[in-house]
């Protein structure tokens, strides 16, 4: 099973895609995904339900966060309600520490976004924080990456040994699918991804 673990609807600041016209574009094009995971900025959109959509489409719709702290953003799969209320989703300054560990004790995963970017990916913070404990797979292919920012983030993941994932960071409809992650097996829900991904059963793709 081949999914984006990363893209934006309108529900987030800077979005400009519904997420109808995703699914209907990856259909008209034949791109080669099996869903996407919506990962809104600073949110868990837990008022929507695209269950219908996603069948109507025959595409999985799940959803995530991205959350923003002082190693950079972070994705977040497996939100739970228990998760949402063990720290402030909406914070601009959370501790990467933090998210870490109540992720851990909540089932879900935390996994650093664009590593290779200025300001807001991990890799830009190392020198003055260090090595973040806890982390265990980073976003290697990211479809919004610019220059070497992918290199970087490669290089960072084989020094570490940290699995890599991929992601479009897609904003716009027309950027689902650059880069994604195919699984070992399907996934159905929001559990069933965050334990794929603690299993590490998954390999990044590009297209």
């Amino acid at each position: 099973m081949i999914l984006d673990l990363h893209t934006h609807s309108i529900k987030s600041d800077d979005g400009r895609a519904k997420v109808e016209n995703y699914c209907q574009w990856i259909r008209t094009r034949d791109l080669p995904i099996d869903g996407f995971v919506l990962t809104e900025h600073r949110q868990f959109d837990g008022e929507s339900d695209y269950s219908a959509l996603g069948r109507k489409h025959g595409l999985t719709i799940l959803k995530g966060s991205e959350v923003e702290t002082e190693y950079g953003h972070v994705l977040v799969f497996g939100v739970t309600d228990a998760l949402l209320g063990a720290f402030d989703f909406t914070s601009t300054h959370l501790a990467l520490a933090d998210v870490i560990a109540a992720c851990n004790l909540h089932g879900a995963v935390a996994a650093p976004c664009h590593p290779g970017r200025r300001r807001v990916g991990m890799s830009a913070h190392l020198e003055e924080f260090g090595v973040p404990p806890g982390v265990r797979i980073v976003e290697i292919y990211n479809g919004g990456s610019r220059g070497e920012e992918d290199e970087i983030a490669q290089a960072m993941a084989a020094k570490y040994n940290y699995k890599g994932f991929g992601g479009s960071d897609s904003h716009i409809v027309s950027h689902v699918a650059r880069c994604a992650t195919r699984f070992a097996g399907p996934l159905a829900n929001e559990g069933e991804l965050a334990e794929a991904l603690r299993a590490e059963e998954f390999e990044a793709v590009k297209f």
